[in-house]
């Protein structure tokens, strides 16, 4: 049996990788020739790191890169010892349906 995160990160995992943009303000999902397909934007102040948007390229979706974006930004955000404001849609969404996230919220 195979959880959600092992069915979301199986969709599309090879095509892409997670790339953090600091100088952007954002994770990137890049294609192995370095073509942007989608983006998780943040901004940190302070203790908080802000996420107010995701987009995927409509030709990219349904391969599980929004959530992967997700994930990965949210995993930095623990790792940082940072608190998360999920403005986006998406991220919000993806942290309900994903309790071990809901700590971060802050």
């Amino acid at each position: 049996m195979t959880t959600q995160h092992e069915q979301e990160e199986r969709r599309g995992n090879d095509e892409y990788e997670i790339v953090d943009d600091a100088g952007a303000g954002r994770y990137e999902a890049r294609l192995a020739g370095g073509t942007v397909v989608g983006y998780l934007e943040y901004q940190t102040d302070g203790d908080t790191i802000t996420m107010p948007s995701t987009v995927v390229d409509p030709r990219h979706r349904g391969h599980g890169i929004a959530a992967r974006l997700a994930r990965t930004a949210l995993d930095a955000a623990r790792d940082a010892g940072k608190k998360v404001d999920p403005q986006c849609w998406y991220v919000a969404e993806y942290i309900e349906k994903h309790p071990e996230y809901a700590p971060l919220v802050g």
